[in-house]
């Protein structure tokens, strides 16, 4: 019995030791998959190979492009950029509400006026504005916005406003059709909210803030993710290996860097205002309200000869404004003649035989929900992708086209995007071959309005030299640019959305791409010149006239 005894208590001690052996090599092998996870080399924007391990931070908040390094040739256009996109606010300290913009007790009026005005002729409109004590302002800031347009022709055209520091604002129309026009002027935010929005896009880049699942087998964790992370906890090291994007999450308490699965918009914060600050975002007070006119706020507009109209249309140089106008609901670009593509048999004799990739954020997608709508053949084929999410892609085998659409990589405020799906722009440019029968248009902007303009500046940068790449490479593909678009606007929008903040993007998207070989399709003007309200995914006829105006890109008219 004894013998039987010790041959038991022994085998329980081997069963012991045989435990505590696996559970070391099981924690070794975690620590070694973290550590392969967190530690990566990627390379920087300047083509430097660079080291990174899991950081531990030390101020608040940590920015990933704080800690990058730029060649000197990109820290010249970068600084030239955020230099040319300084709004002039002056420094006069705490403005109480009364003394702040108030667009009803502002006012304009028409300059040039006259018994009438040639199509062609420059229409000069000079806005003062007040506060509300009534009394004029001495100096500039406020945002404005400006459009001159024809309700009975379904014509509209945008406005170049300039400040003059003191209270004074001109703005400058080109009369681009003959009949009635209308002048109208709006403030979309005051000066004194301008100051506001500039705080939080420096001191608050983490405002909006997105998660992200980490799973392995039956645990499960959920941690904070974002280009800027408060606090001094460990992170996760995602940034991108080729084009060392910046992107971080909370590194989790007890599972590995590797096992993220998913990538979501976590939320908004709250209670970035003081009771103060509040005041300057009011819907229905002054956030996108008219300010009108203290005379006639209209002009009448006789034809030229066709002769000059035709010369007037067609005008060819550099940096023409406005870009384009409408009339009769159609966009009309002053530097081509635009096709009108109304039957869905003109769009796939355009398509045909080629590649669309679509890439970007919902507002590209959109180009992607019209096309499969609107053109019976080019069948969506169902990838099981998330809804609104993708990627997405439809065929049309009769004619051989094949249309794809895929989001850019973080940050991105969709719902569960799973994290092999989480794919760069500039990555994707990279593995296209090219040429005459394929067809590229991207849209970056709208998940970028919350972080400093030099995030932006990054992201644009490494797109364009895939860019440049890929029209080195294959030189007969057409690549387009769809830009910013102006939205509507509340208290809550304003402070994460604004249209201050994406007039800045599409600034810095225009010069990034100036002279690079791609078209833009301008939706910025496109959306503010148009009567319908600003909408972040604007209505279907506008939408209709960015997809003429993307597809005469591809098929341009023979002249």
């Amino acid at each position: 019995m004894w013998i039987n005894f010790f041959k038991l208590r022994l085998f329980c001690c081997l069963l012991a030791v045989l435990m505590v052996v696996v559970l070391i090599i099981n924690v070794t092998q975690v620590e070694y998959l973290d550590h392969e996870t967190v530690s990566a080399t990627f390379i920087d924007s300047s083509g430097q190979f660079v080291s990174s391990q899991m950081t531990r931070i030390s101020r608040n908040p940590y920015c990933g492009y704080e800690h990058q390094t730029l060649s000197s040739r990109e820290r010249t256009e970068e600084d030239s950029l955020l230099a040319a996109l300084q709004w002039q606010v002056p420094d006069v300290g705490p403005v109480p509400f009364v003394k702040s913009t108030d667009p009803s007790s502002s006012y304009f009026v028409i300059l040039n006026s006259a018994a009438f005005f040639k199509v062609g002729s420059q229409l000069e409109v000079l806005v003062h504005v007040q506060d509300f004590q009534r009394k004029p302002k001495k100096y500039g800031g406020d945002y404005l916005q400006a459009r001159i347009h024809s309700p009975k022709l379904q014509a509209g055209a945008v406005g170049r406003v300039v400040d003059y520091q003191n209270g004074f604002y001109k703005v400058f129309f080109t009369l681009l059709w003959p009949g009635k026009v209308k002048v109208s002027v709006s403030l979309v935010h005051p000066t004194e909210g301008i100051r506001v929005l500039q705080r939080l896009q420096e001191e608050k880049p983490h405002r909006v803030y997105f998660k992200s699942l980490f799973r392995s087998g039956r645990i499960s964790e959920t941690t904070e993710c974002n280009v800027c992370l408060p606090g001094s906890l460990p992170l996760c090291n995602f940034t991108d290996v080729y084009t060392g994007e910046p992107w971080f999450c909370f590194k989790p308490k007890k599972l590995p860097c590797s096992s993220r699965i998913n990538h979501f918009k976590g939320g908004y914060l709250k209670g970035l205002l003081t009771a103060a600050e509040t005041a300057f975002f009011q819907s229905g007070v002054n956030i996108k309200m008219p300010i009108n006119s203290s005379g006639p706020d209209w002009v009448t507009v006789i034809p030229r000869r066709i002769k000059e109209t035709n010369n007037l249309e067609l005008s060819h140089g550099s940096g023409t404004f406005p870009s384009g106008y409408y009339y009769k609901d159609q966009w009309r670009p002053r530097k081509f003649k635009m096709r009108q593509f109304n039957d869905p048999d003109n769009i796939t004799e355009c398509l045909q035989r080629k590649v669309v990739y679509l890439f970007g954020d919902s507002t590209i997608r959109q180009w992607f929900e019209y096309l499969t709508t609107f053109v019976p053949d080019l069948v969506e084929f169902n990838l099981g992708s998330p809804k609104n999410v993708g990627p997405f892609l439809a065929v049309d085998q009769k004619h051989n086209i094949l249309l794809k659409y895929r989001c850019h990589g973080p940050p991105i405020r969709f719902t569960t995007v799973f994290s092999n799906e989480l794919r760069y722009v500039a990555n994707e440019l990279n593995g296209i071959v090219g040429g005459k029968n394929t067809v590229v248009a991207i849209a970056i902007w709208s998940h970028f309005s919350t972080f400093p303009l030099e995030v932006y500046i990054r992201r644009l940068r490494n797109i364009r030299r895939a860019v440049v790449q890929l029209l080195d490479r294959s030189p007969k593909t057409v690549i387009v640019i769809r830009t910013a678009n102006a939205q509507e606007l509340g208290p809550e929008v304003s402070l994460f959305n604004s249209d201050w903040y994406n007039f800045q993007l599409d600034t810095i998207l225009r010069k990034m791409f100036s002279g690079v070989g791609v078209y833009l399709v301008d939706a910025w003007e496109m959306t503010l010149a148009h009567y319908l309200p600003h909408k972040l995914h604007p209505d279907e006829v506008i939408v209709k006239n960015q997809l003429d105006m993307f597809l005469s890109f591809v098929c341009p008219l023979e002249t």
